[in-house]
């Protein structure tokens, strides 16, 4: 602060402004920018209050009109929206930075998109069941048709859209019980998945009818009904469903841009499914879609997708 003001003093104005920062988690975040005039009193916030100095941490500078604020040792907790406010007798200005920080991975994937795929490609399956099922469950507009859409792209090398999806639908496009295959030259991947109807208030599949597909008794083919579960007597119930019927993992799709906002019902029903799946000794994964809604780094580079803390925090 320089409070020499001679008759010449006049509203502070920017030339530079706060840039905003992305830095690695233990680097040093360096915010700068320089002022019209060196008359000013100068203050620095965080999220809109002041910014309280910690010693060896925070360090403010300020030579003639360059300001500056640089923070040591960056932690998810430095994270948020710095602001500097420019004051004197003639106006005030501000300008505004906002900080991320990178976190360091915390859990590891391999990149290498061929070396796992020519993994699975390979992979070898026990004589008893001849292929494993994947069932797909999750609520409408999650992703369930567009992931097996996605799957069969990439193993079958051809874009492959038959697997009608709803994205941005509020109702499920899916009204049977579906099976999609992973084609390859000599027949198929010893997998298959299968698409169910997404879950909704009133008009989504039922709790019953779910355990009852993971048990093996519901036939492709099956509409499904959102007010009453199969019974025994209908045509695509199997009554004694054999191992190789059954499901053999349980894929919970769910959308990160939306699942804090999913009410009891969803979650209860959810829980119920889960709990079942575990009772049957059926393996449960949960297949999280529309990262990049959530969160910038994601939304850069899905590579970030293990650095993100709102990711993480899902």
């Amino acid at each position: 602060t320089n409070p020499n003001m001679g008759s010449s003093l006049s509203k502070p104005d920017f030339i530079t402004v706060l840039a905003n920062k992305q830095v690695k988690s233990g680097e040093t975040i360096k915010l700068s920018c320089e002022a019209s005039t060196e008359v000013v009193t100068a203050m620095w916030e965080k999220n809109g209050t002041k910014l309280s100095c910690v010693n060896d941490k925070h360090f403010i500078r300020d030579h003639g009109t360059m300001f500056s604020l640089e923070i040591a040792n960056a932690q998810e907790s430095d994270e948020g929206k710095y602001t500097i406010n420019l004051k004197n007798k003639k106006g005030e200005i501000s300008c505004s930075s906002h900080v991320r920080v990178e976190l360091k991975e915390w859990r590891t994937f391999d990149l290498n998109q061929k070396r796992l795929i020519d993994t699975l490609k390979g992979f070898k399956i026990c004589n008893k069941v001849p292929e494993l099922h994947f069932l797909m469950y999750g609520p409408v507009g999650a992703g369930k048709s567009s992931t097996i859409n996605t799957i069969k792209t990439i193993f079958e090398g051809r874009p492959f859209i038959n697997c009608l999806a709803a994205a941005l639908s509020e109702e499920s496009h899916t009204k049977h019980f579906d099976r999609f295959d992973v084609s390859k030259e000599n027949g198929s991947y010893p997998f298959a998945f299968y698409d169910t109807m997404g879950v909704q208030a009133k008009k989504g599949v039922l709790v019953e009818d779910i355990i009852s597909a993971l048990k093996g008794h519901i036939k492709v083919g099956y509409r499904w009904d959102p007010q009453i579960p199969i019974s025994e007597d209908d045509k695509y119930y199997l009554k004694n469903p054999s191992l190789c019927d059954r499901m053999h993992c349980l894929l919970f799709i769910i959308p990160a841009d939306k699942f804090a906002f999913m009410g009891n019902d969803f979650l209860q029903q959810f829980k119920t499914v889960s709990e079942a799946a575990r009772n049957l000794g059926v393996p449960q994964v949960v297949l999280m879609t529309r990262v990049d809604s959530i969160c910038e780094m994601t939304r850069d580079n899905l590579r970030n997708i293990y650095k993100s803390k709102k990711i993480r925090k899902k």
